[in-house]
């Protein structure tokens, strides 16, 4: 025998007189009148052609074949608020799969280590990254979010601004020794730079109502952040680097910073994604999370 969707109510309706006890409770617990719960309970035994329930005017109890009936339209009521509980969780909990992509350096510098606290305050989030310097076809490839230093060239995505991050001129002990330090930014055209290709080669610097620009030549480029930072602990040229990667140099001693009363062209974060996907709970997440922790680190690394 098919099961109608109406006859699907009737099940419905018949384990709420159950376990509510009276068809009076029944229909209070529904908000339907009890004519329509009597409805549905004569509806039913009509269509089986079997008595379900022998009722008197105080109370009610099962036939045999109505307590079997029972248990399966019990079960079905079961599935039916799992099913409203399951996607309330989903809805509260959030979970599946984001795929990031991000430059290396800034990668395994912050975006790893903020994945990795994001990750155990949401398990059920799974993270797909990708560390390329490359700039990555988000919709071809099926990127939910992107980590991008440079404003959006292409109109059809959205971005949110992750963080500001502060840079400094930085230079190894070795090539100030070799070649001295600029103590101003016309003393600048006369160094060699190690080239970062994803950035302009003008260099702007500020100090008060001045503004200089300057343009930079050297004879090393590399499209990595972390390999210009390496050739300018080298020795091979001067580099405009993130303090917060900086600072740690410094401090160690393999970096010095120059012309520090001036100031540079910060490094703005985004994250790029695909048009209404921020509306997802768990990539909305991720961004307010990746904001909170550039925020602490920042905070951390110049304090």
């Amino acid at each position: 025998m098919t099961v109608s969707f109406e006859q699907l109510k009737s099940m419905v309706v018949f384990a709420q007189i159950i376990e509510q006890g009276s068809l009076t409770a029944a229909a209070k617990h529904l908000g339907l009148s009890r004519a329509v719960i009597s409805y549905h309970l004569k509806k039913l035994e009509s269509q089986l052609e079997v008595k379900l329930l022998n009722r008197s005017t105080r109370s009610i109890a099962l036939t045999q074949a109505g307590q079997a009936y029972y248990q399966h339209c019990r079960v079905i009521t079961e599935q039916a608020t799992a099913a409203n509980q399951q996607i309330e969780s989903i809805k509260n909990e959030p979970l599946g799969l984001l795929k990031i992509t991000c430059p290396v350096n800034i990668g395994l510098q912050t975006i790893v280590p903020a994945l990795n606290e994001f990750r155990q305050r949401y398990p059920k989030i799974d993270l797909d990254l990708m560390l390329t310097d490359e700039v990555v076809n988000i919709m071809k490839e099926g990127i939910d979010l992107a980590i991008r230093g440079a404003p959006l060239a292409d109109s059809g995505l959205q971005a949110s601004k992750l963080a500001t991050l502060p840079t400094c001129l930085c230079g190894s002990p070795a090539y100030f020794a070799r070649y001295g330090r600029p103590g101003k930014p016309a003393d600048l055209t006369s160094h060699q730079w190690v080239i970062y290709k994803l950035t302009s080669g003008v260099l702007e610097l500020k100090k008060g109502s001045r503004s200089y620009s300057v343009t930079t030549k050297g004879s090393i480029c590399t499209n990595n952040a972390a390999a210009r930072t390496a050739f300018v602990e080298g020795g091979h040229g001067l580099g405009r680097i993130p303090t917060y990667d900086a600072l740690p140099k410094i401090k160690a001693g393999t970096l010095e910073s120059v012309l520090d009363d001036y100031q540079l062209n910060a490094i703005h974060v985004y994250g790029v994604y695909p048009p209404g996907t921020a509306s997802t709970k768990k990539l909305r997440l991720l961004l307010d999370y990746l904001q909170q922790y550039f925020a602490r680190s920042i905070n951390m690394a110049t304090s």
